[in-house]
């Protein structure tokens, strides 16, 4: 491989957003052994939330796919595997990072879905202190005016 070529790959592989429309691999082998890792994803992303007992079995995966990355990166930075090989290595791992990614983002919060959920709650509390200061029958939204009663 050129030197030109392997300068290219890693920046490829480091660039920011290079994950945005990539594949997470059906398999892929990770020390040795092959990971079924779209359905790894998959079935990890279906739930809710990561049970106890599988979260030890998320952050496994994630440093063995953290090492792969490594390994995998190490060998484009020598420069001594054809370009075509180089290739390969680098769409594995743009989809070991997109993997990566889905696998961190588990059980993060929707910052957007808290702020609106909150929000509710605030509207419900002070309808909730209307409703008592007023009394019940102004409560479903009636009008009141400036000495307190219906408009």
């Amino acid at each position: 491989m050129k030197e030109f070529q392997r300068k290219q790959l890693l920046e490829r592989i480091e660039r920011e957003g290079a994950t945005i429309g990539a594949r997470i691999p059906e398999q892929i082998t990770v020390q040795g052994e092959p990971v079924e890792l779209q359905q790894f994803v998959f079935e990890i992303r279906r739930r809710e939330t990561v049970p106890s007992g599988e979260k030890d079995r998320v952050e496994r995966a994630k440093r063995n796919l953290r090492r792969e990355r490594i390994e995998r990166k190490e060998q484009i930075e020598s420069g001594e595997i054809s370009f075509e090989k180089g290739e390969e290595l680098a769409r594995s791992i743009i989809g070991i990072d997109r993997a990566l990614t889905e696998l961190e983002n588990l059980g993060r919060v929707d910052l957007e879905a808290e702020q609106r959920a909150q929000e509710a709650a605030d509207r419900k509390r002070w309808m909730s202190f209307l409703k008592q200061a007023l009394g019940d029958d102004n409560a479903d939204g009636g009008k009141v005016n400036s000495r307190g009663g219906p408009r």
